[in-house]
């Protein structure tokens, strides 16, 4: 969170973030297409978090990276402006891999592409996180996909928690609160009387 009160590289409570936070927690961004540089290739992108990461066989790890989301390594030097939304998505879901890590963050990732390939970048969310053992945390105004890839979720309103639930009360629509049940409710579309 970044805001008047908060810094990059400080925590919500004003403490500095550690090394190994950014090793545990990654992020991958609504937008593949503002979330890569657009004169940095696939390689240079990968390469730079790896370092920072303190990776000392890069190449090698590239390429397993690329491998592991489905690209392969004919994608390695490509620019973003080569790339689909998909494989830009793709990419950003690499470089949130590089530094291994226990935890991802997942800000709406399939928003901003279309339908055909947001069910592959789910299904590829879904295959590494059986893979590696991940936890995600994921933000979305998406009921469905909440529903496909949450176990428990939070309602919030105005910055403020609503309801926890778990996805069977979501796909029930048997939530406690007025305001889950009137969400759950508006997500289905519009019913004629």
């Amino acid at each position: 969170m970044v805001g008047p009160r908060h810094h990059r590289g400080r925590g919500a409570f004003g403490g500095k973030r550690s090394r190994s936070f950014y090793k545990t927690v990654q992020m991958v961004f609504q937008d593949p297409y503002a979330s890569l540089h657009p004169r940095h290739s696939v390689d240079g992108v990968l390469s730079e978090t790896l370092h920072l990461q303190g990776e000392k066989n890069v190449d090698k790890r590239i390429n397993e990276l690329l491998e592991a989301v489905g690209l392969g390594q004919g994608f390695r030097f490509r620019y973003p402006h080569q790339l689909s939304g998909g494989q830009r998505q793709r990419v950003a879901i690499a470089r949130a891999l590089a530094a291994k890590p226990r935890l991802l963050l997942l800000d709406e990732p399939t928003s901003a592409l279309d339908v055909s390939v947001q069910a592959e970048i789910l299904n590829l969310l879904g295959d590494l996180r059986r893979e590696h053992g991940l936890t995600f945390v994921m933000v979305s105004h998406d009921l469905a996909v909440v529903s496909h890839m949450c176990d428990r979720l939070a309602v919030m309103r105005g910055g403020e928690l609503v309801e926890v639930m778990d996805a069977a009360t979501l796909r029930s629509g048997s939530a406690q609160s007025d305001y889950a049940r009137n969400l759950i409710r508006a997500s289905m579309g519009y019913a004629r009387a």
